[in-house]
């Protein structure tokens, strides 16, 4: 049985991966920042912080995984304390590259979680990953610069980037919008605040997400980046449509200007040719089973 080492693994993505990992026969370690007693799946929990270096090598040091997943990072675009999101998502992951290469760990793979975001407004679509960053928010240019510290690390460990663009499912915090809005229907309320319902994403289903986290880790690429992603748009109000359809009932959506953002980036989809080409199909769901499985768990 090998071992996975998992950052974030409490997280809605790292749940997901942890849960899949056991059916396939892995056992997953758990990389936290607080104590807590257990995560489910995860055979034993590691407590310490990754922007602290010394702290976190005097952990990795008592550890052999054949992987390392790294899912953690303040993934929520508007969090407030902008410091807070470079720490952790920049100097975060420079510390937990640097400590398993001064360790001389025996890792097979490590797998670094960026994001589709890194694109920006780029209006050359479907977005393929030669594509430059142009990254309009703090998030972005975090997962931007942690992908150019990571580049010059390549030589170093055998490190695979994923882009995932958006991808949603059941756990999901209801500050992100598609569980936001499912929420909505489920409580039946009359109405629901949003922002601009044009804006269209590429939306995964965070099942399939972790399928080809786990395709990738089983490949035999590395040093590579690689997008999640659907290669399809979809608009907020075409959710909105397709959960009027379920719920049997139509919300009022009410745009607030407060909820629309300057910079916001009017539409986003990737080209998964080079992930496909890489671990085949990994995709097993549509955004409407994804949005039935939240609205009916």
């Amino acid at each position: 049985m090998k071992t996975i080492l998992v950052t974030g693994a409490s997280g809605f993505t790292g749940r997901h991966f942890v849960s899949l990992a056991n059916k396939l026969g892995y056992e997953c370690v758990a990389l936290c920042h607080k104590t807590t007693d257990r995560i489910e799946g995860c055979t034993s929990v590691v407590v310490a912080d990754i922007t602290n270096k010394t702290e976190l090598k005097a952990q990795l040091c008592k550890l052999k995984p054949n992987f390392v997943v790294h899912l953690a990072a303040i993934s929520f675009v508007p969090h407030g304390d902008v410091t807070d999101i470079y720490r952790a998502n920049l100097i975060g992951t420079t510390n937990l590259i640097d400590c398993l290469v001064e360790l001389k760990l025996p890792i097979e793979k490590v797998l670094v979680a960026s994001s589709g975001n890194v694109y920006g407004n780029n209006t050359q679509l479907p977005i393929e990953e030669s594509m430059p960053f142009t990254p309009v928010n703090d998030y972005a240019v975090s997962k931007s610069a942690m992908e150019l510290a990571l580049s010059v690390r390549f030589n170093q460990l055998p490190i695979i980037i994923v882009r995932p663009f958006n991808y949603t499912g059941v756990g999901q915090a209801e500050h992100f919008l598609i569980p936001k809005i499912v929420s909505a229907f489920k409580r039946n309320d009359n109405s629901i605040e949003l922002g601009n319902l044009e804006v269209a994403r590429d939306f995964s289903d965070v099942r399939d997400v972790v399928t080809a986290y786990i395709k990738l880790l089983e490949s035999d690429v590395k040093s590579e980046v690689f997008n999640v992603c659907t290669g399809v748009a979809t608009s907020l109000l075409s959710v909105i449509n397709l959960l009027n359809e379920f719920s049997g009932y139509k919300i009022n959506v009410e745009v607030n200007p407060d909820f629309v953002r300057g910079n916001e980036i009017k539409e986003l989809y990737g080209d998964n040719t080079k992930l496909v080409k890489a671990i085949g199909e990994y995709q097993n769901y549509e955004l409407l089973d994804t949005l039935n499985w939240m609205y009916k768990p």
